[in-house]
């Protein structure tokens, strides 16, 4: 039985919740992109939260909120919790959202409850963890860890470059690498899980093992154009028809994967044709390919994989494949192990059912680990939907997720 007596207030996440969902785009529920006017609202709106929860707020140089609550001791470092709130265009209202108001709940609960830590304790709102419209995203925590490109900041949209943008969040980009973060002794990351399992399986709690690597791989079918009525069908170098049949191969080549030890997805998704036509034999396929895998070692094997399907449909199909292109190639990264310890012992004492799964998506946690112990925990989320305005989360489930927060903070405050 889930417990009743948690040390969370409920319906101040709710609050909070609500209060930035009113904050949106007219017309585009519910749509507040980082570097825009109504961004820039919900930076206001969350100050004015963390200031009244009693936290010493700053705009750090990558353009992060972040309020602080001073520990007892000095120079023990910090613990850091939070996520984003910025979405994508007609998103949710739970993505990142949830994460930094359980973040802000468990500094409010710390105070109802008299608790003063050892260590700091810092809730942030990282700047553009969703893909921004300069065609990036994590753009605040990669740069917590100095870990954004040179070659980025002169990125534009119109007018505007990311390094203004950051300026205009209140940030500054010329003070991003040398304040690269060294203090933070434990980052958590509460989330919305974004699939369906957790509902399915009637778990309260994701405890994520790993937030999987990204690979995209792009291919070329290079095939004849001809005319769709008089050229006979044994006749034919069809390069969509040999683009399918490699689309088939990856699905089933996935699924087989997807049923070993770690966590496997691969997706065509992106297939263009040329000449488009519909009295035209396609001439020419591009297709790109979205794998991610929590083990590396799946990773390299999928490879392999695609390296022979391009081999064998150039042999079978008279068409030419270009050898397949990395196009970008993101290694996986492990949670740590104390901080995944302090998050299980927490979510037993709350009386939550939980399991263990790694995260197919993308995170603000997948930087920080490389600058801090870092781990995140899932909440359910309505038949898995999320980057929708039907996104949805129950509120008593993210209760229970930053009860979770909560007492895994006390006891890394304890063994850190």
């Amino acid at each position: 039985m889930r417990q009743t007596n948690l040390p969370v207030n409920a319906a101040r996440i709710a609050d909070n919740i609500k209060g930035l969902a009113r904050l949106t785009e007219p017309d585009r529920p519910y749509t507040r992109r980082a570097f825009t006017p109504m961004f820039l609202e919900g930076r206001a709106f969350l100050d004015r939260q963390f200031k009244a929860a009693g936290l010493e707020t700053r705009i750090d140089a990558s353009g992060n909120l972040i309020g602080r609550r001073k520990g007892r001791k000095s120079g023990l470092g910090t613990i850091m919790l939070g996520s984003h709130s910025d979405t994508v265009p007609e998103g949710g209202r739970f993505d990142g959202i949830a994460g930094v108001a359980a973040a802000l709940e468990v500094a409010r609960a710390l105070d109802d409850a008299g608790i003063r830590l050892d260590h700091d304790l810092e809730i942030v709102d990282f700047l553009a963890e969703e893909v921004s419209i300069f065609g990036v995203s994590c753009i605040g925590s990669r740069g917590m860890a100095g870990l954004i490109p040179d070659g980025w900041f002169s990125r534009s949209e119109g007018e505007l470059t990311l390094r203004q943008g950051i300026i205009d969040a209140g940030g500054d980009p010329s003070r991003i690498a040398q304040l690269k973060r060294t203090d933070i002794r434990a980052f958590l990351e509460l989330h919305i899980e974004q699939g369906p399992v957790l509902e399915n399986e009637r778990r309260d709690i994701g405890i994520v093992t790993a937030i999987a690597g990204i690979t995209r791989i792009e291919i070329f079918v290079e095939g004849q154009a001809d005319h769709a009525g008089t050229t006979p069908m044994g006749a034919r170098r069809d390069a969509l028809v040999a683009g399918a049949a490699l689309v088939a191969d990856v699905e089933r080549v996935a699924r087989r994967m997807a049923q070993g030890e770690g966590h496997f997805t691969a997706t065509v998704g992106e297939f263009e044709i040329e000449p488009n036509a519909a009295n035209v034999v396609p001439s020419r396929a591009r297709l790109l390919i979205d794998a991610r895998a929590e083990r590396r070692e799946d990773m390299e094997r999928f490879i392999a994989e695609v390296d022979r399907m391009v081999v064998e449909l150039q042999r079978d199909r008279g068409v030419t494949v270009s050898s397949p292109k990395i196009l970008s190639d993101n290694m996986p990264t492990p949670a740590d192990t104390t901080v995944m310890a302090a998050l299980e012992a927490s979510a037993e004492n709350a009386g939550a059912r939980f399991r263990r799964m790694a995260s197919g998506a993308g995170h603000d946690t997948a930087w920080m680990a490389r600058i801090s112990r870092s781990a995140m925990i899932f909440v359910p989320c309505r038949e898995g939907r999320s980057h929708t305005p039907d996104e949805w989360a129950e509120n008593d489930d993210i209760a229970l997720g930053a009860a979770v927060l909560f007492g895994a903070v006390r006891r890394l405050d304890a063994e850190l």
